[in-house]
C-alpha cells in the first residue's frame, strides 16, 4: 500500500532542507510514497507580495525576480551544472506566470492570488524531483491541478469529491514515488484554485482517501503535537496518541499543527495520520487514530492571535432571538467571517470572529444598519482544551480578560494582547 508523506515550506527552505528530505526518505524508506510538497520557505509571503503590487501596477513587478533569485540560489547550490534540465523547467514556470501578469484582464483579487501563489507550489516540486532524479532516487512528478477537482471559490475552493477519486485512481501509480504540489488543485475550466491557507496537509489526506493509502505522514519542525505552541507557551509537552476526534477538535479551536479540513477525509477511511519531526526522523512523533482520546491527557493551549471581539445588540432594546441571530450569521456567511466563540443574553450577542479576508469594514457598516455595534480588533483568543485550575490561573495571570466560556472539556478566554 501507498503511503502520504507531506513536507512542509520549512523542510525545504533552503538547500540543505532539501538535501534533509533525501535523508529522511532514504532512513524512512522512498518506495510507493507520495510526496506532497509545499513552497519552499516564505514563498507564498512573497508571492503576495506580487499579487499586491500586480494589482497596484498591471505591470510584472520587480518583486517576482525576488522569488526567482531565491529559487536560483537554491537549485545553484543543489546542481552544480547549470545545464541541469532543473533550470529550464523551473525558468518555464515562471515565463509561464509572467504571461499570466501580462494578459490577464481580471482585477477580482481572489482569482488573480490563486493563479500566481500556486507557481510556488510548482516551482518547489519541480526542483524537488529534479534532485531526487539527480541522487539517482526515481521520481515521477504531477501536477496537482490534474487531480484534484474544485468548484470555483477561489482561496477556499471546495473539492468535487467524485471527479477528484476518479482522477486520481485512474491516473497516479501507487508502485512509484510521487512527487506533486500541496495546497493547489483547479476548477471546471482549468484556472487554479488554492485549498486555504496551509492546505497542503489537506492535499495529502486528499491523496490518502483517494489512493486508500496506507497512513499519512507530515513531517514537520517540531517532534509532533504538542499541548502547546512554543512559540507562545513554556514548557510544550508531546502528545504521543490522540484520537480523529480530539484532532479535530483542537485543529477547529485554532492548533496549527494540523490543518481543520485534514483529519475529516482520513477519518472517514480511518486511515492514521502521524506528525514527525524532520530534524529527527527515528523520533516517535504523535499518532492521531482511531481510540485513545489523548494522552498523555494533559491541558492543551492553542492561541489565536489578530482576532475581532463584536458586541451587538438590537436597536430597541428588544430580544435577541433567532430572527436577529439568523440575520447576523447570514452576515458573517457573505463577508467570509469565521465564528470562532459566541456568548449571548436577552438582549447581547458576543462573537469572535478571524477576518482573514479582510472584510471586517464591510461587515461593520452592515451590522450597524440593524444593531447597536461595538467592536475590538487586535485581540487574542485563548483555548485550553482539558483544562483544570491552575492552567486556567496560568493563563488569565497579567491579562485583561474580554470575556471567558466554559464547558465540559474547554475553556475559552477573549484578552487584550
Amino acid at each position: 500500500m501507498i503511503k502520504v508523506y507531506k513536507f512542509g515550506g520549512a523542510s525545504v527552505k533552503d538547500a540543505e532542507g532539501v538535501k534533509n528530505l533525501i535523508k529522511v526518505l532514504n532512513e524512512v524508506g522512498s518506495e510507493n510514497r507520495l510526496i506532497v510538497v509545499s513552497a519552499m520557505g516564505k514563498t507564498t509571503n512573497a508571492l503576495e507580495v506580487v499579487v499586491k503590487d500586480y494589482l497596484e501596477t498591471t505591470r510584472i513587478p520587480s518583486s517576482l525576480e525576488e522569488v526567482k533569485a531565491y529559487h536560483r540560489n537554491i537549485m545553484t547550490e543543489l546542481f552544480p551544472d547549470v545545464e541541469a534540465p532543473v533550470f529550464f523547467k523551473t525558468e518555464a514556470l515562471f515565463t509561464e506566470l509572467e504571461n499570466f501578469l501580462q494578459h490577464n484582464k481580471s482585477t477580482q483579487y481572489d482569482f488573480v492570488y490563486d493563479q500566481i501563489v500556486s507557481y510556488g507550489e510548482l516551482v518547489s516540486t519541480t526542483i524537488v524531483s529534479e534532485y531526487l532524479n539527480y541522487q539517482n532516487i526515481d521520481s515521477t512528478w504531477l501536477d496537482a491541478r490534474n487531480f484534484i477537482k474544485t468548484d470555483s471559490t477561489y482561496r477556499d475552493a471546495q473539492v468535487n469529491w467524485n471527479k477528484t477519486q476518479e482522477l486520481i485512481k485512474e491516473n497516479i501509480d501507487p508502485n512509484k514515488l510521487n512527487v506533486i504540489q500541496g495546497f493547489i488543485s483547479s476548477d471546471p475550466n482549468n484556472f487554479t484554485t488554492t485549498l486555504g491557507r496551509e492546505g497542503s496537509d489537506y492535499s495529502a489526506a486528499i491523496m490518502a482517501y483517494c489512493l486508500n493509502a496506507e497512513n499519512v505522514t507530515i513531517w514537520k519542525d517540531v517532534p509532533g503535537v504538542l499541548n502547546a505552541d512554543p512559540r507562545f507557551f513554556n514548557n510544550a509537552e508531546l502528545l504521543n496518541q490522540i484520537s480523529y476526534e480530539e484532532a479535530i477538535e483542537l485543529a477547529f479551536y485554532g492548533a496549527s499543527v494540523i490543518h481543520p479540513k485534514t483529519l475529516q477525509p482520513l477519518q472517514r477511511k480511518e486511515i492514521p495520520l502521524f506528525v514527525r519531526s524532520f530534524i529527527n526522523p527515528s523520533g516517535e512523533g504523535t499518532a492521531v487514530s482511531k481510540g485513545k482520546t489523548i494522552f498523555p491527557e494533559i491541558p492543551c493551549f492553542i492561541v489565536k492571535k489578530d482576532q475581532v471581539l463584536i458586541s451587538l445588540s438590537s436597536l430597541d432594546f428588544s430580544f435577541m432571538v433567532e430572527e436577529n441571530i439568523s440575520e447576523i450569521f447570514r452576515l458573517f456567511h457573505l463577508y467570509q467571517m469565521k465564528v470562532d466563540l459566541i456568548q449571548n443574553s436577552a438582549i447581547s450577542f458576543r462573537v469572535c470572529v478571524d477576518n482573514k479576508f479582510n472584510q471586517l469594514e464591510k461587515l461593520i457598516q452592515h451590522l450597524k444598519a440593524r444593531f447597536k455595534v461595538n467592536y475590538k480588533t487586535g485581540v487574542s483568543l485563548y483555548t485550553i482544551r482539558h483544562f483544570n485550575t491552575e492552567a486556567i490561573n496560568s493563563l488569565e495571570k497579567d491579562k485583561n480578560v474580554l470575556l471567558k466560556q466554559l464547558t465540559q472539556n474547554t475553556v475559552q478566554l477573549v484578552a487584550e494582547n
